[in-house]
């Protein structure tokens, strides 16, 4: 998995990465199966020194649908109509990542375009660091904040 995003990050040379947070209602093992994948992102993303924006199941709904509570199907359509998709994404996880990368766009368009203050400075903000030991590169997770200039290209995972 590591490898595999570590390829992906230098095909596409992304701007950041927009990662879901993990649901923590799911059942214990799926919970720790997706916080650990979600390690492998942060490491790969930290490697490779991008930013990286975390948003809630709940916040993508809302800001894709309209609706923080949209299900399954709502969410494809949502991103199928979006994206000007000619098939709905599947499986639906496809349309979840999908939703998430599209999210961390709007969110960015309407920062910028209002000129509003970084994530960072806002009082609802929560800057979380990681370091990484063996690379000694520091990466922050901002819910919702910016990245570094021009529209975003984002790698986004579920």
């Amino acid at each position: 998995m590591h490898a595999l995003l570590c390829r992906l990050i230098k095909e596409f040379s992304p701007d950041a990465v927009a990662v879901e947070s993990v649901f923590t209602a799911l059942n214990m093992r799926t919970a720790l199966r997706l916080a650990e994948v979600r390690g492998v992102v942060l490491l790969a993303a930290a490697q490779h020194s991008l930013d990286v924006h975390s948003y809630a199941p709940r916040e993508v709904k809302a800001i894709i649908a309209g609706n923080g509570h949209a299900d399954k199907k709502q969410m494809q359509m949502m991103v199928r109509a979006l994206l000007s998709m000619e098939e709905t994404p599947e499986p639906s996880h496809a349309a979840d990542a999908l939703a998430v990368a599209l999210c961390h766009v709007q969110t960015e368009q309407v920062r910028r375009r209002f000129g509003m203050a970084d994530q960072q400075s806002s009082a609802k903000a929560r800057t979380l660091r990681t370091e990484v030991s063996s690379t000694g590169l520091p990466n922050e997770i901002r819910p919702g904040g910016a990245t570094r200039g021009g529209l975003p290209r984002i790698v986004s995972t579920r």
